[in-house]
């Protein structure tokens, strides 16, 4: 049995149709909804991964209507498969545009990976090797998403672990021309970068110099994990499980500072701990948007 839509939702997702600003959010867990609910309506927003609630009703999607009709969400896939060969799955798109249509979210992204392959559903993100025929490919799959849901989708950039000897384009360049091919926006993933630099051997400063900061709607901060690879290197994990890392708010400053107030994420996956903790990372993220966000932007930021 498919549940309707709650009466008043319509006239909410009219009011966060709209861009959010500069606000700093947190991803939505189901644990911290009473302490949400009881505190009233909050500056921020909130993010939710779409396959949580891409049955018709029930429990979760009670609970984010109740999110829903006082705060802007943030819709975030993370199985549509992007980046993979096969053609996009239709029932899932099926699925994540009837999302957007009925909740109507202020933002609404997917990754730059692939999880699927034929038959087979990866639990992780997968990279890429950045080559035209990639990119033809990835540029495909995202006009079909944006055709569907009928607006822009972000792109988030990717944590990696590997690299191929196949790729001749820079990842910055990949994504940039992306955007410029498809005209979707996106989602700059300031640990994700980290991440990466720290695996890869470069300068993170680097690639932020280089990314498209014109055309970031959103900003994910989170944090990582720290292991070690076969050689007994430094291997740092994209593992949302804490708090940011200290490195991390200072690039995120530093990003803030070049391209101004952007909606900024705080995501939290597992250990997940009481609201009170969750709510102050976004607190600490929102007093950066507030001081740093004023100040005079750079060229790059009024390239679009």
């Amino acid at each position: 049995m498919t549940t309707a839509i709650a009466p008043d939702m319509s006239a909410v997702a009219l009011r966060y149709s709209t861009p959010i600003g500069g606000v700093a959010g947190t991803s939505f867990k189901p644990e911290h909804l009473q302490a949400i609910l009881g505190a009233g309506r909050q500056r921020g927003f909130f993010e939710v991964h779409a396959e949580n609630y891409m049955g018709a009703g029930g429990p979760p999607h009670r609970a984010l209507e109740a999110i829903r009709r006082d705060h802007p969400l943030s819709l975030h896939g993370v199985c549509m498969s992007i980046c993979g060969p096969q053609p996009l799955d239709k029932t899932h798109l099926a699925r994540f545009r009837e999302l957007v249509a009925r909740y109507q979210p202020a933002l609404v992204s997917e990754h730059l990976a692939w999880s699927t392959h034929e038959t087979s559903f990866f639990n992780d993100l997968l990279p890429l090797p950045y080559t035209e025929a990639t990119l033809a490919c990835v540029c495909d799959h995202i006009d079909q998403v944006q055709d569907a849901i009928r607006r822009p989708l972000l792109l988030e950039n990717p944590s990696t672990y590997v690299a191929f000897r196949e790729s001749s384009m820079r990842e910055t360049d990949f994504i940039r021309t992306v955007a410029e091919r498809t005209g979707c926006g996106l989602l700059l993933d300031v640990n994700n970068v980290f991440v990466s630099a720290a695996n890869h051997g470069f300068a993170p400063l680097d690639y932020l110099a280089d990314f498209p900061l014109s055309r970031v709607g959103e900003i994910h901060l989170a944090g990582h994990a720290e292991q070690a690879d076969d050689e007994g290197d430094l291997l740092l994990i994209d593992s949302h499980d804490g708090p940011v890392a200290d490195a991390v708010w200072k690039l995120y400053e530093i990003v803030i500072r070049r391209s101004g107030p952007v909606p900024t994420l705080i995501e939290w996956d597992s250990n997940i701990p009481d609201w009170p903790v969750l709510k102050a990372e976004a607190d600490a993220a929102q007093a950066i948007l507030d001081r740093c966000g004023p100040a005079t932007l750079t060229g790059d930021r009024h390239a679009a």
